[in-house]
């Protein structure tokens, strides 16, 4: 029995990695560009139970790589600190965490998150409870995997509940918070997990007002 060759990735990638190539000209070579959004369309299609907006979500991922990607490579002497939340999926407590912080940190701090098995959607109650904390939920926001190049990036890591499969990166501040998961729970509960997570982040961000200030 022979395996069936892989689905070739969408041509309109071709599009989206023209504009990709003409936004990072002179950082950025077209190849590295079509590389990435190729492997990106590739995670993101592992995983996606419905495939109507994978052109456009593989074109924003790719987007974020490749910041990442040259934040490490090209590191400003004025770059701001880079904060990654990870958690499972990707869909309740890191996004909580990332809208909290860049609410916050007003532009202080660049934030990101990721999952390491990121869900289909984010979970039910994240984008309300949010809301009626008068936090907005930054937009086009969407579950994404874990990449090297993020990790690479951030200056400090932040995982929940994502056990043995939690990045560890060298060299970088990590730490993990024990908060539950807010998947299927009801929206009371989901409330207590934001006021929770909003309070670590409270004493992250006052952590990090030092750092920022030298």
């Amino acid at each position: 029995m022979t395996n069936s060759p892989p689905s070739a990735p969408d041509p309109r990638l071709s599009a989206g990695a023209a504009r990709l190539a003409l936004r990072y000209d002179g950082t950025f070579a077209p190849e590295t560009v079509q590389h990435l959004l190729a492997d990106s369309y590739r995670l993101l299609a592992a995983e996606a139970t419905v495939r109507t907006h994978l052109i456009v979500l593989a074109e924003r991922l790719t987007a974020e790589r490749l910041d990442a990607l040259a934040h490490t490579t090209r590191p400003a002497a004025d770059a701001v600190l880079r904060v990654l939340f990870v958690c499972t999926g990707n869909a309740g407590r890191s996004q909580l965490a990332a809208a909290i912080l860049t609410h916050l940190a007003k532009g202080t701090v660049q934030v990101s998150s990721a999952g390491t098995r990121p869900a289909a959607a984010l979970d039910t109650h994240i984008a309300e409870v949010l809301a009626e904390a008068g936090v907005p939920l930054p937009e086009g926001v969407f579950p994404k995997p874990l990449t090297e190049e993020v990790v690479a990036a951030a200056d400090v890591v932040v995982t929940m509940g994502c056990g043995d499969a939690c990045p560890l990166p060298a060299g970088r501040r990590y730490m993990d918070w024990a908060v539950p998961d807010p998947d299927g729970a009801p929206i009371e509960r989901v409330r207590a997990i934001r006021d929770q997570i909003g309070s670590r982040v409270q004493a992250l961000l006052a952590d990090l007002a030092p750092t920022q200030a030298k």
